[in-house]
């Protein structure tokens, strides 16, 4: 859910005090929102089993054989799952560190390097009893028309939710929501703010260089009373 995010940067938090304010009232975690985040998670595992199901039910592979493997429909189901996860954990996610790129895209690689590891032919030769389907992942995700499942299901399960966040901040604007606006337009001003002052101390110095050359010694030379008193001084010294 939306409001569970307070994620800002460190400078706003210690600007707006006031964030911490839903979190000591038990706004943030509730019998309300655990509800709603009941009914979310009933809805998105209702899509992630019923679409795949459609789609293999009518599903054909390159050679014409129907899709009536368990495991790779088991396969499909939890990649779709892990994606899903992983992309609301992102779009939930308003202030990136390095930390948050290496746990939640790693997780992704790590979900598919072991996926494959447990049904490869090496795993297979160590613990044949407990890992006897060997390359249902491989055959499974080869397929084109298995991808096409998955990225269909995981936008029918993260619309919904992004709609109404979308919403959410739009009408019923949080002092979270208003804190990111005003951190994003930061952002955005900062190059700009910039330039500009790289400008201004550019114009700075040249105004300073041209002033100090106003008075004093540029004067002398421009109007070469400096010369005149040294030819005066040179011919006395003959």
């Amino acid at each position: 859910m939306g409001i569970f995010d307070q994620d800002v940067s460190d400078q706003n938090s210690l600007c707006y005090p006031s964030l911490y304010k839903p979190g000591q009232q038990n706004l943030l975690f509730n019998k309300r929102q655990f509800f709603l985040c009941t009914l979310q998670g009933l809805g998105t595992s209702f899509l992630l089993f019923f679409i795949p199901y459609g789609a293999f039910s009518v599903m054909v592979k390159e050679e014409g054989s129907h899709f009536s493997d368990q495991q790779a429909f088991a396969v499909t189901i939890a990649t779709s799952l892990v994606i899903v996860v992983s992309v609301q954990i992102g779009l939930d996610t308003h202030y990136w560190t390095v930390v948050n790129h290496v746990f939640i895209w790693g997780s992704l690689v790590a979900y598919f390097a072991i996926l494959f590891a447990m049904q490869s032919d090496g795993i297979f030769g160590i613990f044949p009893r407990n890992f006897p389907f060997i390359g249902t992942a491989r055959n499974c995700l080869s397929a084109a028309s298995v991808w096409l499942v998955i990225v269909l299901t995981a936008v029918v399960c993260l619309v919904p939710g992004l709609a109404v966040s979308f919403l959410r901040a739009q009408l019923f604007p949080t002092l979270t929501d208003k804190v990111r606006c005003l951190q994003q337009s930061r952002k955005r001003r900062g190059p700009r703010e910039q330039n500009l002052r790289r400008g201004r101390r550019t114009s700075s110095r040249r105004s300073a260089y041209a002033f100090s050359h106003q008075q004093g010694f540029g004067e002398l030379i421009t109007s070469g009373r400096n010369m005149r008193r040294m030819n005066t001084y040179l011919e006395r010294n003959q």
